[in-house]
């Protein structure tokens, strides 16, 4: 006596239709990752923990605000705005027409050293409601011939200052006729007190943005005049301060500097401000209390929820997840 299975044929067209389904459903495949199924941690913030995390933050801001408060306080900054002071006061009604028809505008100085500055003592010269974010303006340049010589005819960008003369201007643009040209000679003691220009570029200006074989040719139709190394950059807001050179000596308190500057440069036609600055720097950098004022206030605040959850606590405990509190309990009429 044999027996022999005979295979079904019912299964074989549904098993063929749910394969089918299978291939046709927009359904991703399943992993713990798209069904959000992996571990995770999730904290439950009870009062403990929240104070303790306020306490910490406040721990940690309060004695970085007061460092870097001293640290920008310990920064000796001289200030000294001349734009007015530089002009004679016969020809302060009309201040454009003066800058623009003198050839030689002399004016002398005297700054007093607040307290001891030691050395390097960086000088800037800072311009204040100056908008350089015109779109021509920041257009009005030549990248290519202000890194390498053999590109000095390369001015299809620089208009309206690309040519003077028939030839063409290196640098040429906007942004190069615009050179701050002020100069600075300082003494003290009746003794001159050099100032170094030399590094005070950043380095990948000098060694991919600018050619060293690139010099001012045919440029305000004459010679460079005045002011530190041709610097294009284009600062972001309309008060900003440029490196003019390091002074690399100590000035003692109460010393008295002479100032002998050429006042060039036109601020007038646009309402602006020329000041001189000189500062020395700190661990932190320059003289500037909004850090250790923004940690300080972050630290306070924190300092301040950490006591009120703390009073609120130990005033009024609360049980953690008592149901009690749920709205349709508070409220039973509801339901």
């Amino acid at each position: 006596m044999s027996s022999t299975a005979v295979p079904s044929s019912s299964g074989a067209p549904g098993s063929a239709d749910s394969s089918a389904v299978r291939r046709n459903s927009k359904r991703p495949k399943y992993s713990k990752f798209t069904q959000q199924e992996l571990p995770a941690c999730k904290p439950i913030l009870t009062p403990r923990w929240v104070i303790s995390a306020f306490m910490l933050v406040s721990i940690v801001f309060i004695p970085i605000g007061v460092a870097s408060l001293f640290a920008s306080r310990d920064v000796v900054e001289i200030i000294d705005r001349y734009d007015i002071e530089c002009i004679p006061e016969s020809n302060r009604t009309d201040k454009v027409r003066y800058i623009q028809s003198s050839p030689n505008n002399p004016c002398i100085r005297n700054l007093t050293v607040p307290k001891r500055m030691k050395q390097p003592i960086y000088v800037y010269y800072q311009l204040d409601n100056f908008y350089q974010n015109h779109r021509r303006y920041v257009k009005s340049r030549s990248d290519q011939q202000l890194r390498d010589n053999s590109s000095a005819d390369d001015v299809s960008d620089c208009k309206p200052e690309d040519t003077s003369n028939g030839s063409v201007i290196v640098p040429c643009g906007l942004i190069a006729w615009s050179l701050f040209n002020d100069t600075y000679n300082f003494s003290i003691n009746s003794a001159q007190l050099n100032v170094n220009k030399k590094g005070i570029s950043w380095k990948s200006d000098r060694e991919h943005k600018f050619g060293k074989d690139v010099y001012p040719k045919n440029f305000q139709s004459g010679g460079l005049i005045g002011g530190a190394k041709l610097d294009p950059s284009i600062p972001a807001l309309p008060t900003f301060r440029k490196l003019y050179g390091k002074i690399e000596q100590d000035l003692e308190e109460n010393a008295e500097i002479q100032v002998s500057l050429g006042n060039f440069y036109n601020t007038y036609s646009f309402n602006g401000k020329k000041k001189l600055v000189l500062s020395t720097t700190s661990w932190l950098g320059g003289k500037n209390d909004f850090l250790g004022i923004a940690y300080l206030t972050v630290g306070g605040l924190c300092f301040f929820l950490a006591m009120a959850f703390t009073i609120v606590y130990l005033v009024k405990p609360r049980q953690l997840g008592d149901p009690s509190y749920l709205s349709w309990n508070r409220n039973p009429g509801w339901n």
